[in-house]
């Protein structure tokens, strides 16, 4: 394999044949990450089966997800640590290998303590993944282009979101849960041999000594929009979480519309991804900016019209294009803004992504049992709103990225 030259290449000599093969690695991530959260969230619409075959209650078998959000949040706070020197191709395909033998471990599960070690492993891939990946696209395509391929990775991410649970449902009815978990066996060993014959080597210097994950934290021009992207996910987890209930509740629908519905927003947010890939193009800062204040004003519109099912259908459409896209601008602000320093900064991202997720399904819990849907929205809505603030403020610090080219930060891998 080709040795790339420069972390981080420049448009006027990153020639067309290494753009094509970087594209070819690109796509080759993306069915990888499609995998891989395909894994993750297949429990949802399995537990009973997973629970009944183990003799589990279903709140111990939900643990199969609660686990796998624990791990990725401990290996994405210590990956490019622990990982120094080791060349990044290796480190992917070695991930791979994980995730193949995670589904293997689950599907042979004969007991819990068996099923928790597999999706504990799976943990381990999503948090590394994930934090080597602004870095791994800032490696294989051109400058101009990072934003297209990030918002390549996270379209992966959402079709996967949007098919996993009824996928998984359906398989479950004729081949078991099991049988279910084991397709994942197949498709990571091809998503290995597709990296294996396009990922470029990606050395990874062990004497380099940069910053840490939480070391990232410390700097000034990380801590408003490490803030503001804990706010988005949080507001915007705890309004998503309590989607079903909401609408069979409130809106009324039956079960076939519901999944139509949650179908749709699937749907609208690979078209979101598309787009705010497009909008970053032209200006971060105000893609930062504009995401939460648009989904904080959806959160107060479906308070006002909720009962009604048709308004109520569009505007989940539109919050389904905004939420799934705006991980596409938050991870180009990563590339943006530590341009030296990926790994870390994108091994801090998704430790506050999970953190965030986790306690705002759990708060919008909280208050959906307590004061019911209005209350769980409406504190969503100010919550993605103070996300919009820091946006903001991070936007006047650091000028959201815009302004911090690539090509002026090159340096021998």
């Amino acid at each position: 394999m080709a040795e790339r030259n420069t972390l981080y290449p420049n448009n006027s000599t990153f020639d067309r044949e290494a753009s094509r093969s970087g594209w070819g690695a690109v796509f080759a991530l993306t069915l990888c990450v499609s995998t891989l959260i395909a894994s993750e969230f297949m429990p949802v619409s399995i537990l009973t089966p997973i629970a009944s075959d183990l003799h589990l209650t279903e709140g111990a078998a939900g643990q199969a997800i609660s686990v796998s959000g624990l791990f990725a949040v401990l290996t994405s706070l210590s990956i490019a640590t622990v990982t120094r020197g080791i060349d990044r191709r290796a480190l992917l395909l070695g991930l791979t290998l994980l995730m193949l033998f995670s589904g293997l471990l689950v599907a042979v599960a004969p007991n819990f303590v068996v099923l928790m070690a597999g999706r504990a492993l799976l943990g381990v891939v999503i948090g590394g993944f994930w934090s080597m990946s602004a870095a791994t696209v800032m490696r294989l395509v051109p400058e101009n282009q990072v934003p297209r391929a990030l918002g390549l990775l996270n379209g992966g991410n959402a079709l996967a979101t949007t098919v996993a649970a009824p996928l998984g449902s359906f398989l479950g009815q004729y081949i078991g849960w099991r049988g279910a978990f084991f397709l994942v066996v197949p498709l990571a060993a091809i998503t290995f041999a597709w990296q294996w014959l396009t990922l470029p080597s990606m050395i990874s210097d062990r004497a380099d000594r940069r910053a840490s994950a939480l070391g990232i934290l410390r700097r000034p021009n990380a801590s408003f929009g490490m803030a503001a992207v804990a706010l988005l996910f949080a507001g915007q987890f705890a309004l998503f979480t309590y989607l079903r209930p909401f609408l069979e509740s409130v809106t009324r629908l039956d079960v076939s519309a519901l999944s139509l519905v949650l179908l749709i927003m699937g749907t609208a947010g690979l078209v979101g991804t598309w787009l705010v890939g497009r909008m970053v193009s032209r200006s971060l800062a105000m893609t930062l900016i504009l995401a939460p204040s648009t989904l904080a004003a959806l959160a107060c519109a479906l308070v006002a019209v909720g009962t009604l099912a048709l308004p109520t259908a569009a505007l989940l459409t539109l919050w389904g294009m905004v939420g799934t896209g705006a991980p596409v601008a938050w991870w180009t602000w990563v590339a943006r803004r530590f341009p030296e320093d990926a790994e870390a900064g994108g091994g801090l991202m998704v430790a506050v992504v999970q953190l965030a997720i986790t306690l705002g399904a759990a708060s919008g819990g909280f208050l959906f049992d307590v004061a019911g849907y209005r209350a769980t929205f409406l504190a969503s809505a100010v919550v993605l709103g103070a996300g919009a603030l820091f946006a903001g403020l991070d936007a006047r610090a650091g000028r959201g990225g815009d302004a911090i080219p690539c090509s002026q930060l090159q340096r021998s891998a």
